[in-house]
């Protein structure tokens, strides 16, 4: 992707781009407290390069629909690094998520013990959208994924 193709970058190219973004974040912004993460891949590329080796100044990290296995092969597989992340992590998640099935997503945060938080968002899919028969919109989802998000930095970060 970094050289405009469809295909995501190798790992190796995403860990570096993370850390690249995490120290002009840095740089630019030295006094507010340091936040990484991403959607989706993002995400699961941010928690490895985290898991590999300390982001410098990153006090935790925060998913939006982590991608904790492929569409329809459930699986804990990709969530296995998260074991070597040492920093809160925040997982906004919909329910209806078909890359984090809730069997295999609530065990893996349950196992990961007080640094993980896991915040549910009924009917929604994997990039936030619900159906209009679940009375919700996607504008909502949002409202209360931010909502949820400052919550976690206030109780986890700054608290």
């Amino acid at each position: 992707m970094e050289q405009g193709g469809k295909r995501p970058d190798p790992p190796k190219v995403a860990h570096a781009a993370v850390r690249a973004a995490v120290a002009e974040a840095a740089r630019r912004l030295p006094k507010l407290p340091l936040l990484a993460g991403g959607k989706s891949f993002g995400g699961r590329m941010t928690s490895q390069a985290q898991a590999e080796h300390p982001l410098p100044g990153v006090r935790g990290l925060v998913f939006l629909g982590f991608p904790v296995h492929p569409a329809g092969r459930p699986s804990r597989d990709r969530g296995r690094h998260l074991f070597d992340v040492q920093i809160p992590m925040l997982f906004l998640q919909g329910t209806h998520d078909a890359l984090a099935t809730l069997d295999e997503l609530q065990p893996l945060v349950a196992a990961l013990g007080e640094r993980a938080t896991l915040k549910l968002f009924g009917e929604a899919d994997h990039s936030f959208r619900v159906p209009k028969r679940s009375g919700g919109t996607d504008a909502q989802v949002l409202s209360e994924m931010l909502d949820a998000l400052v919550a976690w930095i206030d109780t986890k970060i700054m608290g």
